[in-house]
C-alpha cells in the first residue's frame, strides 16, 4: 500500500499536483473565454424579414362568394371573409358597405372592394396575423391578412378601395 505524506512534494500513486492543476483550469478558463472566436466556423446564410414572410405565406383556399349565412372559404364584402370555417374581418382597413350601403356609390365601391379581395385572396398563399383585438362585437376573428410581408388589407387602400381602419366606422356617403 502506498504511504502518502501531506503537506511535502507530489502525492504518491500518480496524481495530479498543485501547480499542473493550476495551470489545467486556467488553460480551460483561457480556451473557454477566448476559444469560440478562435474556431472558424461557417457563417450561416441570413434570411430577411420579407423572405421570412413568403416562406410563412401558408394559408390558402379557393374563395368564392358569400351570398347569405356563414360558409367554408368566401368573401361577405370588401374586409370581411370567411376561411376555413371561421368569419375573419380584415383589422387594418374600412371598406364601404355593400349589405345596406347608404347611398349608391358607397355600394358601387364596395361591391368593386368585394371582388377585388376575392381576388387577391386567390392569389396565392397567405398570412393571418393577430392584431391587439382577437374578436370585434360581431364575433369575427380580427386578422391584418398579409402576403410576403405586405398587407392584403393595404393593397385596397392604395386602390382606393378601403380606407385605413381609424378605430370607427366612417360614412361613405
Amino acid at each position: 500500500m502506498a504511504r502518502q505524506i501531506y503537506g511535502r512534494g507530489r502525492p504518491r500513486g500518480g496524481g495530479t499536483g498543485g501547480p499542473a492543476l493550476v495551470y489545467t483550469l486556467c488553460l480551460g478558463l483561457l480556451l473557454g473565454w477566448y476559444g469560440p472566436g478562435l474556431i472558424n466556423r461557417p457563417t450561416l446564410p441570413t434570411i430577411s424579414a420579407t423572405e421570412q414572410s413568403r416562406s410563412s405565406d401558408t394559408l390558402s383556399a379557393q374563395f368564392g362568394f358569400c351570398h347569405s349565412g356563414g360558409g367554408i372559404d368566401c368573401v361577405v364584402d370588401g374586409d370581411t371573409f370567411w376561411f376555413g370555417g371561421a368569419k375573419y374581418r380584415i383589422a387594418d382597413i374600412d371598406t364601404p358597405e355593400t349589405h345596406g350601403p347608404r347611398c349608391a356609390s358607397e355600394g358601387a365601391l364596395g361591391a368593386q372592394a368585394t371582388q377585388r379581395l376575392q381576388v387577391l385572396l386567390n392569389a396565392g398563399p397567405f398570412t393571418l396575423e393577430s392584431v391587439d383585438r382577437d374578436v370585434d362585437r360581431y364575433g369575427r376573428s380580427l386578422r391584418v391578412v398579409t402576403r410576403g410581408g405586405s398587407s392584403i388589407g393595404g393593397m385596397l387602400v392604395a386602390e382606393g378601395l378601403a380606407r385605413e381602419w381609424g378605430g370607427a366606422r366612417r360614412p361613405w356617403c
